[in-house]
This record gives C-alpha cells, structure tokens and sequence, in this order.
C-alpha cells in the first residue's frame, strides 16, 4: 500500500510539472524546454555530418527545394528557424528531421522516394515528429519509466540476484508495454500531420500511398507490430487512406492558393 501511494505521489508531481498536448490534442509529458531540444538536436546533426559524407549538387537543391515548401506551411516558431538541410552518402533508405530545424536524407531513400511528392511525404513525416514535439516526448517518457522502475526497486528494498530478475522483467515490460507502443502512436500522429503538411505545401497527398508502397517493396522482413517503434507498413497505408479526403481538400486550397511546388529530381 505505501510503495502503491509512493509512486502515485511521484507520477503525479512529474505529470503536474509537465502536462501538455500534441498538435492533434493527445496529451503529453514534456520533461525538457524546447532551447535543450534545439542544443540536442544541433549536436546530433553535428555528430551526423562527422560520420557520414555529405552529398552537394542536384541532388542537395533538390532536397533543399522540397524542404523549403514545406518549411513556407509551418507554424511561425517552426517557420523561423534557419533550417539546414543534408544529403548524407549512405545507402540505408532513412531520413530525419531534428529540434533546432535540421534535416537530413540518405541518398538511398532518394532512390525509393521516386519523385517530389515522395519525397515531401517523407520530409513531411520528419518534420512532423520536430512540430509535435516528439523528442521530448520520448525522453521525458524515457525519464519517467526509469523514475518509475528506481521508486519500485528502492520501496520494495529489491537486491541481489532476485532484485535483478525483477528489475529485469519490469524493464522489459516498461520496454514493450509502455515505451514501444507509445513511440508508434508518433509514428502514426506524425503520418497524418505530416499528410497534411505536404498538402497544405502543394505536393499531392497521394503520394504517399505509393511510396509505402514502395518501402514495403525495397524492405526486409518487419519484425511483430507489438515489437517494433514503428507500424506495419499495411498500418500506416490504411491510416494515411483514412486521412486521405482531408488532405485533398487541402492540396486543392493550396493549389488555388498559387502553392505549385517544382522541384526537378536529379
């Protein structure tokens, strides 16, 4: 009973402290102010561009020139900030976008993401995890399991062998009960804002129908749904078709709004 009214005191000073809402009104636990997120996100682009070697050229102005349309569409905050943009030599189909304003994108999803509109789905997507705050989200979740997990082990005085076992099993719990899933819900809030931003930039939503399909594609084995920081690709499709009518209605206002991106593919 007292190690029960321990930690409910301990996570409710921590969810005071730190109450908030995503963009599409899911609550959130935010732990860290967004000047640390911007130093963070400063410091692990810098430690990108020590470890792989950067690509200039067409191929720059391209991802550039998509990045740009979508960075017009943001909110004022977002909007401001000086974005840099990378092409990182890397064959892995990956891409990120980083608090601070930071984007980068491997030469191997630019040959899965096979034209602008692809490409701004995915830079859409990215984007979308810096605007919902995302980062903070997850290390301050981080930083609340690992309260959580330490209050029970030193209220039920847990040592030796069986404290670890214990403290064991409770990881991988808080591992696949608690921080998995919620790193999928991002990963699902992120498509469809990121849905709407490529929208609202001028770049045909459909798009990115066509280029999950073009992941599950070029990908490998997934590993279960319930095992992975990400949905199955049939997940995110359906989400996406689900959203789909919204942001055709805001691809045809940004067209009538004169927001007509071309950016040539190398």
């Amino acid at each position: 009973m007292r190690l029960t009214r321990y930690l409910a005191a301990g996570a409710l000073s921590v969810s005071l402290a730190a109450c908030s809402t995503s963009p599409t009104g899911r609550p959130q636990l935010m732990l860290m102010s967004d000047a640390q997120l911007d130093q963070m996100g400063a410091q692990a682009f810098a430690q990108y561009q020590q470890e792989l070697p950067t690509v200039g050229g067409a191929p720059l102005r391209y991802v550039q020139c998509v990045t740009q349309a979508v960075v017009r569409v943001l909110p004022e905050r977002e909007r401001n900030q000086n974005w840099q943009v990378e092409v990182f030599a890397s064959e892995q189909a990956n891409a990120f976008a980083l608090p601070g304003g930071y984007v980068g994108i491997n030469t191997g999803l630019l040959r899965v993401a096979q034209n602008q509109d692809q490409l701004a789905a995915v830079i859409g997507h990215e984007i979308a995890h810096v605007l919902a705050r995302h980062a903070n989200e997850r290390a301050s979740t981080q930083t609340a399991t690992e309260f959580g997990l330490s209050a029970i082990s030193s209220a039920a005085g847990m040592q030796g062998p069986a404290g670890d076992t214990m403290m064991a099993a409770l990881g991988m719990g808080a591992q696949y009960g608690i921080l998995l899933p919620f790193s999928r819900s991002h990963e699902s809030e992120a498509d469809i804002l990121g849905l709407n931003l490529m929208a609202d930039a001028g770049f045909d939503p459909r798009a990115s129908i066509a280029l999950w399909n073009n992941m599950s594609a070029a990908g490998g084995a997934q590993p279960p749904v319930w095992m992975s920081t990400h949905p199955s690709h049939g997940q995110r499709i359906d989400g996406l078709e689900a959203a789909m009518d919204e942001a055709m209605a805001r691809y045809e206002r940004a067209h009538r709004a004169g927001r007509t991106p071309h950016c040539p593919r190398p």
